[in-house]
């Protein structure tokens, strides 16, 4: 992002190249709505750019990036009343040549999602900053605003609730 600040374009294209497909996923499964994920995608894009003359590495970029991804978030759903959104069955890899396998799989995910929507909200945000954006819990924190052992919980809390929904027979 210094690079970008101090004139380099090609260091946006492998800042957007490296951070692209995990920040539109979180998005995207923040919102629900692939229309609205992607203006919000986009947006968040144009404020890193706006921001490159005036960023300063305070934490790493990706905190940096999730926090205007977070920040965009929360007033979208200020405004539309939403709620985070999960998993699609899309997401189910269709590779594999045995329907048995292909169908556990659907099921496991089918209770991964409705253990994700059950979750609170907090939960659920940490989960997906830490699996969609692979930050720390620290990042986390310094994201959401919340304490490191506040974060640190909600995270270990959201990842037992899931595991154990996955594992249920």
């Amino acid at each position: 992002m210094l690079a970008y600040g101090g004139g380099d374009a090609a260091a946006f294209e492998t800042l957007y190249a490296r951070h692209r497909g995990g920040l539109f996923r979180f998005v995207l499964r923040a919102v629900k709505d692939r229309g609205v994920a992607e203006e919000l995608f986009q947006e968040v894009w144009v404020r890193v750019i706006e921001a490159r003359e005036r960023y300063a590495p305070k934490a790493r970029f990706t905190t940096w990036l999730y926090t205007i991804a977070h920040n965009l978030l929360v007033d979208h759903w200020r405004k539309k009343g939403l709620s985070l959104a999960v998993l699609d069955e899309e997401d189910v890899p269709s590779e594999s040549a045995n329907p048995a396998r292909q169908a556990e799989a659907r099921e496991a995910l089918a209770r991964l999602v409705q253990a994700l929507e059950a979750l609170p909200a907090a939960q659920r945000e940490a989960f997906l900053l830490h699996e969609e954006g692979g930050l720390s819990v620290a990042e986390i924190a310094a994201v959401t605003g919340a304490g490191a052992e506040a974060a640190k919980s909600r995270l270990r809390y959201a990842m037992a609730k899931l595991k154990a929904a996955v594992s249920e027979n």
